[in-house]
């Protein structure tokens, strides 16, 4: 059975470069597109079994490609083939309804044998990707800060001893250091120069 796939990329060398490898191996390029809006637009009118979604691309980008394609209830299988692994980029396009991630470096051998599960309706990730968003599924989830010890944590990064910042919040030594016992707990360090070092990263506390 050919596999019709449909290419968003908006490098047409890119383009080009996947129509060859995929034409004659049981595979139909049915379309190509430069963009996001494109896509929708062919994958809309063409029906492809498969469509290679670059995620980066110039007005409509591939996640909200992707996200729009699944609103429409269109039946495509949307395999990402891009050269970005981060978790902005993996976790939202999975979120948004990608059957697959890929990187670009992959072996053609990988390609076909994906764009072949996916069009089976199986998921695919490299490997790189697979790992990652197992790490996030490890991770345990973020408690938020309460407002007090957000108080307590913005006097330590001032400087502040508990002794001080007890005294301007008007609570005692002892509640101090129960909310930073709890602080540490949330952001997993286990001293004041940590938990000022993660607050700062997360954007927890101003700059």
């Amino acid at each position: 059975m050919t596999i019709s796939v449909l290419i968003a990329d908006d490098h047409p060398i890119v383009r080009d470069g996947l129509r060859g490898i995929f034409t004659g191996r049981g595979f139909e390029v049915v379309g190509e597109a430069a963009n996001g809006a494109e896509a929708v637009a062919l994958a809309e009118r063409l029906r492809p079994d498969v469509v290679l979604m670059d995620l980066r691309m110039p007005g409509t980008d591939g996640v909200a490609a992707i996200a729009e394609l699944a609103r429409l209830g269109n039946p495509a299988r949307v395999l990402v083939l891009t050269t970005y692994d981060t978790d902005s980029d993996v976790l939202p396009a999975i979120e948004a309804g990608a059957t697959g991630y890929l990187l670009k470096d992959a072996p053609r051998e990988d390609l076909f044998r994906a764009v072949e599960a996916a069009a089976r309706g199986e998921a695919v990730l490299s490997p790189a990707v697979a790992s990652r968003l197992l790490g996030r599924i490890r991770e345990p989830a973020r408690e938020p800060l309460s407002q007090r010890e957000l108080e307590v944590l913005t006097l330590v990064a001032r400087g502040s001893t508990n002794k001080e910042a007890a005294k301007k919040l008007f609570i005692s030594e002892a509640t101090v250091k129960t909310h930073l016992i709890h602080v540490y707990a949330k952001l997993g360090v286990k001293d004041r120069a940590a938990a000022v070092a993660v607050a700062f990263e997360r954007g927890l506390l101003g700059s």
